[in-house]
């Protein structure tokens, strides 16, 4: 089945540094797989965003980035991701990532994306979390109220992340399960 097949004009436009294969998910109606293989960089970040926009207003809320064979990702492509987020989630839908190449996988640790994307390593744990629901716990928690390990001041976590304690001024990280660390 073609992209177009699935997202009426999906191929219209081409990019040589990224090549973006759609499939849908049988047994999830909103979802849809995005597979990415080349770059996501600052010069494709518009491109990628147009077209999975097209997906999310053709229904698919529940998406998947395979990404396997994507070999570079930028902070902007990062931003992309982010952006996509926030237009799925009011129509109740998630992002959720699979298969990260180790380079991939360090920008999205460098940055504390990790703590804020469901990543999971196979194609198949990532449509359990689609089609089950099965989010992990942890994304309930939030927003958290914590105490720095610092000064002791009364904290709020909207997410799991990097932040500067308000007092003190300490950086520190907030994981999945709500654990403040020095960060």
């Amino acid at each position: 089945m073609s992209n177009n097949e699935i997202v009426q004009g999906f191929d219209d436009g081409q990019e040589t540094d990224l090549t973006i294969r759609l499939a849908r998910i049988d047994t999830l109606k909103e979802g849809l797989i995005v597979y990415l293989r080349g770059y996501l960089n600052t010069y494709n970040t518009d491109y990628f965003q147009k077209l999975v926009i097209k997906g999310i207003e053709a229904g698919y809320t529940k998406l998947i980035f395979q990404c396997g064979e994507l070999t570079y990702l930028s902070s902007t492509g990062i931003g992309s991701f982010s952006r996509i987020l926030a237009l799925v989630k009011p129509r109740g839908g998630n992002i959720v990532f699979c298969a990260l190449q180790p380079r991939v996988y360090e920008i999205f640790q460098i940055l504390g994306f990790t703590q804020v994307f469901v990543i999971k390593p196979t194609l198949e744990a990532s449509v359990d979390v689609c089609c089950n629901g099965a989010l992990e716990e942890s994304n309930r928690r939030y927003p958290m109220h914590c105490t720095c390990p610092v000064c002791s001041s009364p904290l709020q976590a909207v997410q799991p992340g990097r932040f500067h304690c308000g007092e003190c001024k300490t950086i520190l990280a907030v994981d999945r399960q709500g654990q403040v660390f020095l960060g």
